[in-house]
């Protein structure tokens, strides 16, 4: 006897996305600001679109997680931070969040092609990046290590006006550490901003597969105030992240932000996403950050389509420069003290 087996519906974007509040009628931003946060995150998806071929090409070794199509949460996030004292905590998935804190592209890529120059003099790779001098922690490679290293760095911030940011997957909801870490926050009233990134996947599984109930609902029961946000919305990300930041560091106590995304590439460099159901990557590259943003900047602040395409050919000449700059760039030369052991 044969047992069918039923293919799954795809998850489509406007019956998962929260409502934005773009509905609600046009924003009035500044128009430099806009185009700014737009080359910002254009620049991440040139980056990440770069790091694909350079891996298949064997320059980049180890192992790779790219963040395509999740760009407005770290752009939108981290430009309303202070990198001199407010803290980072990121995961392996985190290049576009070091990017987005005003970490050097040329030293990210130069990092990942395993160079001198690389922000960790090619020693740290593409899940370990680490950028202190822009508030960046660390990528953490163990899932939910970001929420411990961030909830650490808010207790030493407390009464300071700093905060703490963790990024971190859906995945980790089902993790110690997003409890421990959730629990401690508030029993303290830790200046700490917790972000859950749901693309909707934990590696290769839906997330409401193995996850009950809500995510958000979790810090709820807590005490900890809390928002279900549109992730693609570079506006709903700044909007509700810069209000849940002022009173953060206003001595409210933690804050917990659920944005909902979708990585447009596999979990890692090897995965070709053949889980996804038909048609649903497809009907989320409607839902881009970049083409939406790109709507906003064209219909409803009036910029010419001329400039925004200019600042893409831009990056995109940029990019490829960088990439050049970063095959020519010195390796790093082994530490004497590391090539020899003692017996």
């Amino acid at each position: 006897m044969s047992t069918a087996v039923t293919a799954p519906e795809p998850r489509l974007p406007h019956e998962v996305l929260p409502a934005s509040e773009a509905a609600k009628g046009a924003r009035e931003v500044p128009a430099e600001l806009a185009l700014e946060l737009y080359r910002l995150m254009v620049l991440i998806r040139d980056v990440e679109d770069a790091v694909q071929p350079l891996y298949n090409a064997g320059e980049i070794h180890g192992t790779t997680h790219l963040c395509t199509g999740e760009e407005a949460i770290g752009v939108g996030i981290c430009t309303l931070l202070d990198p001199q004292r407010d803290r980072v905590a990121s995961t392996y998935r985190g290049h576009g969040h070091a990017i987005a804190l005003g970490s050097s592209a040329q030293g990210l890529l130069d990092e990942l092609l395993g160079k001198a120059t690389g922000t960790g003099g090619g020693r740290a790779g593409s899940m370990n990046v680490i950028d202190l001098e822009h508030g960046l922690l660390g990528c953490f490679g163990i899932v939910g290590g970001s929420m411990a290293a961030a909830t650490g760095a808010a207790l030493a911030l407390k009464g300071t006006g700093a905060i703490a940011v963790a990024f971190f997957g859906d995945g980790t909801a089902n993790q110690g550490y997003f409890h421990e870490c959730l629990n401690f926050a508030q029993v303290h009233r830790l200046p700490v901003l917790f972000v859950c990134e749901n693309n909707l996947y934990g590696e290769f599984t839906p997330f409401e597969a193995i996850t009950a109930g809500a995510i958000s609902a979790r810090p709820d029961v807590m005490g900890i105030p809390n928002a279900r946000i549109n992730g693609n919305d570079l506006w709903d990300v700044r909007d509700c992240a810069g209000r849940f930041i002022d009173e953060i560091r206003a001595g409210g106590g933690p804050r917990f932000l659920e944005a909902i995304t979708y990585r447009f590439g596999g979990h890692s460099r090897s995965d070709p996403g053949a889980y996804r159901p038909d048609g649903e990557l497809d009907a989320w590259k409607q839902y881009d950050p970049l083409v939406l943003e790109r709507r906003h900047l064209v219909d409803e602040l009036g910029v010419d389509a001329a400039v925004v395409d200019a600042i893409d050919q831009d990056v995109a000449a940029e990019v490829e420069a960088m990439v050049e700059r970063g095959r020519a760039a010195a390796w790093p030369t082994p530490d004497p003290d590391l090539t020899e052991f003692a017996p």
